[in-house]
């Protein structure tokens, strides 16, 4: 439990109900080791014995009423145990989700493109289920079936001696070890096992949400038949682990009342060679039961713990993986910037390679900036050093004359606005959708930015006006509706720097035309980097910035550029013959 613990810390706020259960639970043990051995021994002598016909009517009843005492008082605690753990396990859950889903906000950008999305929904929804069930459970389980294995070894240590039979007790506690054998020889394989089965749900769900993202290409190419091979075979290598793993945890509990059954005819044999009253070997018998069940329950345990270990693994791959975008120890906040932005020496790599080299450059507070190169040539690398979604590995990126690593980070991103390619909208509001640019903004502030957005007209024309749903990712709207809607919410940011993304590259001609009306009202007075596809997009760019394998090789103005950087020169013409 050692590795579990400091997941526990999540109990503190349910900490009563716990132990409430673990109250219950012993009283639940107590009852079932003892009670119920102890009243086989001290009932049922006293109902079958020669002189039974004497016992009143009243005390036969009383006699009687013990059985479903002990059963009430057993069943009452087994089933407030049940709620109560249950209630705390659900409590951890949501502690743990919660951890796993603050640490993904917290990780760089860099950490998603190692990691499929799929796994990681994997890792946030069944291992934190794995991992919750083993809390709980086996916490619960330790505590109690050692409170069950005590009571019980109590009733046949007192029977024993009442009945001068030790030897009989000592032959039922030395098989007892017998059956710890399995629990250690199946918990091994259990731990190999389990690890492969939570890696293969996460393939399960990755090859899912890989398949949801991509619906409209999967019919358009005729994938179906292909993704359903692919998803079927998937799932039947899931099938394969998960029933190895029922392999070796079914074989645990046979193997352990194999065992007992052993111990219990020995016990046979001795009482009758000594010639043991049948009423106390029923005792005794039922004392080396719920001795033996504990153990077989605790071996359950083990093979909780295996899983949840497996479980935690994949957990702890990312709840402690560093967060390289953090806020320095002496960072301060930014206020509001004016937007002076300068590259010194800049290099960046994503992994060894490296795709940005030694970049200076400054940029001027309201200057108009596009981005120009061929794919890959490092002009979103360059853009997404500013909002520090990376930190540069050599050199340094200033605002203001501030090294953006000096500055908190929330405080940093205030100041910028991001409008790109393929705007993600959530499947909330148009209200609140814009509302993300500033959360604390009124209605008539949202209202106004989508004025600003050419988005108001659009938005009252719907059922709900601006509170319809919007759709997952903003299906329900159109692409140029989307566009708007995402300029809408910068211009509700009003912040002083603004990173566009090819903001008009996917768009028909009538919305292209009310997008980049709303962007020039939009870019006046701001720092604003254009990552530039289509030379269509600069004419407003008072700076052209010529990238090309990671390099700045040109800048300027469009004139400066198209006459000394041939890069920009042949691709510049290339376009306007096309």
């Amino acid at each position: 439990m050692k590795r579990f613990r400091p997941h526990l810390r999540h109990l503190r706020d349910v900490k009563w109900h716990f132990i409430g259960a673990l109250f219950c639970a012993a009283v639940y043990g107590i009852s079932s080791g003892f009670g119920v051995p102890y009243m086989m021994n001290f009932i049922f002598p006293k109902v079958f014995a020669e002189n039974a016909a004497e016992l009143s009517r009243m005390q036969i009843l009383g006699y009687a009423l013990w059985l479903p005492a002990i059963f009430l008082v057993r069943g009452l605690s087994g089933y407030l145990n049940h709620y109560l753990i249950n209630f705390c396990g659900f409590r951890v859950l949501e502690g743990v989700r919660s951890d796993y889903f603050a640490k993904l906000q917290r990780l760089p950008l860099a950490f998603f493109h190692k990691h499929a999305t799929g796994d990681l929904i994997s890792r946030g929804l069944a291992d934190t289920n794995q991992l919750q069930m083993t809390l709980t459970n086996s916490a619960n389980e330790a505590f109690k079936q050692p409170i069950i294995f005590m009571g019980a070894i109590a009733a046949l240590i007192y029977l024993s001696f009442q009945n001068q039979n030790v030897v009989f007790m000592l032959l039922c506690v030395i098989s007892i070890p017998l059956a710890v054998l399995p629990i250690r020889i199946v918990g091994q394989n259990l731990l190999r096992r389990a690890r492969q089965v939570q890696s293969s749900m996460g393939s399960v769900t990755e090859r899912l949400s890989e398949n949801l993202g991509a619906l409209k290409e999967v019919r358009a190419f005729g994938l179906e038949k292909r993704e359903e091979d692919r998803f079927r075979d998937t799932i039947r290598s899931l099938f394969h682990v998960q029933l190895k793993v029922v392999k070796y945890a079914a074989a645990l509990s046979p193997t352990i009342e194999f065992l007992a059954a052993f111990g219990v005819s020995a016990a046979f044999v001795y009482a009758y060679h000594v010639r043991l009253p049948w009423e106390v070997f029923f005792a005794m018998c039922g004392a080396l039961y719920f001795s033996y069940d504990p153990i077989k329950k605790v071996g359950f345990v083990s093979n909780e713990l295996k899983k949840g270990a497996a479980a935690l693994d994949r957990l702890e791959v990312i709840l402690n993986e560093p967060e390289s975008i953090a806020d320095a120890p002496d960072a301060t906040d930014a206020g509001r910037l004016r937007g002076d932005i300068e590259f010194r020496g800049v290099t960046f790599a994503y992994d060894e390679e490296p795709v940005l080299h030694n970049a200076s450059i400054a940029i001027p507070a309201g200057t108009v900036c596009a981005l120009v190169g061929p794919s890959g040539a490092g002009k979103s690398t360059f853009a997404n050093l500013v909002p520090r979604f990376y930190d540069a590995t050599g050199g340094a990126v200033l605002i203001d004359g501030r090294d953006v690593r000096s500055l908190t980070v929330q405080s940093l991103r205030r100041n910028i606005a991001l409008v790109s390619q393929d705007p993600v909208l959530f499947n909330d509001t148009i209200r609140n959708n814009i509302r993300l640019g500033r959360p604390d903004a009124t209605d008539a502030e949202v209202e106004q930015a989508s004025i600003n957005a050419f988005v108001h007209d659009f938005a009252r024309a719907q059922p709900q006006g601006y509170e319809t749903i919007v759709g997952e990712r903003g299906t329900l709207l159109s692409g140029g509706q989307k566009q708007r809607l995402a300029l809408a919410r910068a211009f509700l940011r009003n912040a002083p720097i603004l990173i566009l993304d090819e903001a008009t590259s996917a768009l028909d001609t009538e919305s292209e035309r009310m997008v980049q009306e709303a962007l020039r009202k939009l870019m006046h007075g701001r720092t604003v980097l254009i990552i530039a596809h289509r030379f269509s997009t600069i004419r407003d760019a008072g700076m052209i910035l010529v990238f090309d394998h990671g390099r700045i090789i040109g800048s300027g103005s469009h004139e400066e550029v198209y006459a000394t950087s041939p890069l920009y020169h042949r691709l510049y013409d290339q376009q306007q013959i096309g």
